[in-house]
């Protein structure tokens, strides 16, 4: 079987557009059929501005208009005839374009014409400026697919590290954790790793929230209180989970090797050392939709938007990752 696979173009002034024509190059369409989501306007634009050599043409229908014989198809969103990207900037334009493609390619999902979704970044100052009152991706896609419970898992070869809350501020964090959603975040994360990942019987590590974990409620007592009864709960049920863990020797003491994923409890704590770890090549997976969407695990970088530095390797890793979860999922 070989999947169609949806790429949404991301914000036009940022890096979405030339990490995908950058990895359109290195992609392997004898495995799979690539279609982007967006603009073909906005992709002629950086083709010219970064030198870049790649036939691209227009397509209505994801199913029938698809040849890469005569290059790569564009799946048109919105009239963007008009739209000029500005490399740099934030605007309501750029911020309705990558909406409207990220919309499409739900729907598109949804209906299967295509089989999974790669997700260019996004600016959230440009979305909400374009009138949409959204977090993130992961939160907005939970939503549109009345998904009842999603997980943000980053992947980079044999460490995933998943996240107990995503995109609220530090402030909300400690609220927000709770027993249940531990539990719910445990259950969601050890049956992908069995249904996506192919692990018979996946170990999670679960790190704590405080410094120290708490050092035995000297420090705060949520690990105490909430996150060893979830954990307990969770071992209850046949989910092989330990912990709590302090999160600041955990990454360097080298322990991730241990488990075959982490989970941490707010976004910097799991993302920071998984960055480093990854060397740039890690990849965002959203678990618990009833469609497959991948990205990579960086932002729109404004600050290098059109220069022609941007490296394609994590959206790379992020479309492999999408055309293997869709084999596995359509064959």
């Amino acid at each position: 079987m070989k999947p169609n696979i949806g790429i949404t173009l991301g914000d036009c002034n940022g890096i979405g557009p030339e990490i995908i024509l950058k990895a359109l190059s290195g992609i392997d369409c004898t495995q799979s059929t690539p279609i982007i989501i967006g603009s073909k306007s906005v992709l002629e634009y950086y083709k010219s501005e970064l030198s870049i050599d790649l036939p691209l043409y227009s397509v209505s229908n994801s199913k029938t208009d698809t040849n890469l014989d005569s290059g790569f198809g564009v799946y048109e969103v919105v009239d963007s005839a008009s739209i000029t990207p500005t490399p740099g900037d934030q605007s309501p334009e750029s911020g309705l374009l990558a909406m409207k493609a990220i919309e499409k390619a739900i729907e598109l999902c949804v209906s299967e014409d295509i089989h999974a979704m790669v997700t260019a970044p996004i600016s959230k100052e440009a979305v909400n400026l374009a009138g949409y009152q959204i977090p993130g991706h992961t939160e907005f896609l939970a939503e549109q697919t009345k998904a009842e419970s999603v997980l943000m898992i980053l992947v980079n070869n044999s460490l995933r590290v998943a996240l107990v809350t995503g995109h609220i501020p530090i402030l909300k964090v400690a609220q927000s954790i709770t027993e249940e959603v531990i539990l719910e975040r445990l259950s969601v994360l050890d049956r992908s790793l069995k249904e996506d990942f192919l692990i018979e019987k996946p170990s999670i590590a679960v790190l704590g929230l405080n410094p120290h974990a708490g050092d035995g409620g000297v420090i705060g007592t949520e690990e105490i209180e909430i996150i060893s009864p979830a954990i307990k709960q969770a071992q209850k049920e046949g989910i092989k989970a330990t912990g709590p863990f302090p999160a600041d020797g955990f990454f360097g003491q080298k322990l991730h090797l241990k488990y075959d994923a982490i989970l941490a409890m707010y976004h910097d704590q799991g993302l920071a050392p998984f960055k480093l770890l990854s060397f740039g090549s890690g990849v965002n997976f959203t678990a618990g939709l009833p469609i497959i969407r991948t990205s990579p695990d960086h932002g729109t970088a404004f600050n290098i938007a059109g220069k022609g530095i941007a490296d394609p390797s994590s959206f790379i890793e992020a479309y492999n990752l999408a055309v293997k979860l869709a084999k596995k999922k359509f064959s």
